[in-house]
């Protein structure tokens, strides 16, 4: 008996077999583009993970049976809303929560409905979340957006494709800045902002919850067999904080993804603007926590703009003594989150001397980075988050 999962990350899908004891039985990787321009565009197109999914899964089961396959389940970083039209196709590429050009829907939605929106969504307004970049289409491409019957998101786009269902969990639409955190439904006012009705949105389930079964299609793409259960899913975050243990009240996950993150499973949220809050799978419990917009993504620009590879970075930096000789790196490549909370803050090099090397700047992104985590942590725990003494390191970063 297997169960298989397909996760959405930043730059790439993965899906992993596991057997009934839980051990990884087959695993495999299929990369996709982030589209990035002008004014911090960042966009990836929804069936490009759809086709990173199939050639996974049919990677992963070429030495099983795939009748032995009980159930799939799926999960994506959240923020990312799929536009669609009344068939349930894309009608544009899907502006990734990393892009900042709403920051003028951004300041229009904190000046006029702020206080509103944070006492409903328990988030303050940024540039990641859903609501604003949904308005940034909707204002600077009308002809598109007069198009959309439908709105999704990451996940629930790909397992839509699998089932034909049209839901999303209760987790995932935390991320939307469409939802009312404590009434858990669709909020009627903040749908009203970007013309669209609860009939736009997909029905609210529990992450857990049996959602439909692998169609035709779908199975023919992945070597799936036909009628496979499939599980609705939630958001990355959530998953790993869960698999790696963080259950109990003040057990903390720091997360080495696109973006660093810093969780905390408690009993309760915390309404503070600069705290996000998420529920946990566990019924009555949430996990707040911070964030750093460029963790692995800094080391990714690194590698991609001046040459190398991780593995080499790695090696190099070791015989750099802490502190860089001076060299300092701040990570803010798409703006920042905790503690400062500002899309328009940008990343620079300080203290540049002529024996800098290579590895030096190798090293002070890794420092940058971990600065800013620390910066999470600290603002935590400042504003009475109690943490425990168990911590995990969940996320790409952490191989």
């Amino acid at each position: 008996m297997y169960v298989l999962g397909v996760d959405f990350g930043g730059g790439a899908s993965k899906a992993t077999l596991l057997d009934e004891r839980g051990k990884v039985v087959a695993t495999a990787t299929a990369e996709y583009p982030t589209h990035y321009g002008d004014g911090g565009k960042a966009e990836q197109n929804p069936m490009d993970w759809y086709h990173a999914a199939c050639r996974n899964i049919r990677s992963v089961l070429q030495n099983v049976n795939a009748e032995e396959v009980k159930c799939i389940c799926f999960d994506a970083a959240t923020h990312t809303a799929v536009l669609m039209d009344e068939h349930g196709n894309p009608v544009c590429d899907s502006v990734y929560w990393t892009d900042t050009r709403s920051v003028k829907e951004k300041a229009y939605l904190a000046e006029n409905f702020g206080e509103e929106i944070f006492e409903k969504c328990k988030h303050n307004v940024d540039t990641i979340w859903s609501l604003p970049e949904i308005l940034y289409v909707k204002h600077n491409f009308p002809d598109v957006y007069a198009r959309v019957k439908k709105v999704t998101f990451a996940k629930d786009f790909v397992r839509g494709k699998f089932t034909g269902d049209f839901v999303t969990d209760y987790i995932e639409a935390q991320g939307s800045m469409l939802f009312d955190f404590d009434k858990k439904q669709w909020d009627k006012h903040l749908l009203s902002l970007v013309d669209l009705t609860k009939e736009n949105m997909p029905q609210i389930v529990n992450p857990l919850k049996r959602v439909g079964h692998v169609r035709d299609e779908a199975a023919s793409a992945t070597g799936l067999k036909e009628g496979t259960p499939v599980i609705c899913g939630a958001t990355d975050t959530v998953m790993e904080v869960f698999a790696a243990g963080g259950l109990k009240q003040g057990d903390m996950t720091l997360k080495l993804a696109t973006a660093g993150r810093i969780c905390v499973i408690s009993n309760r949220y915390y309404a503070d603007k600069n705290i996000i809050n998420y529920s946990h799978l566990k019924e009555g419990m949430y996990y707040p926590g911070s964030g750093t917009k460029s963790c692995a993504a800094s080391l990714r620009w690194f590698r991609d703009t001046f040459g190398g590879s991780f593995e080499v970075f790695s090696e190099i930096a070791e015989d750099i003594p802490i502190g860089c000789d001076g060299l300092i790196f701040h990570p803010y490549l798409m703006g920042e989150l905790t503690p400062y909370a500002n899309p328009l803050l940008r990343g620079s090099f300080i203290g540049i001397s002529a024996g800098h090397t290579k590895a030096h700047f190798a090293r002070a992104v890794m420092e940058g980075v971990a600065m800013s985590l620390l910066d999470c942590k600290s603002y935590l725990q400042e504003k009475g988050v109690k943490i425990g003494q168990s911590a995990y390191v969940i996320g790409g970063g952490a191989k």
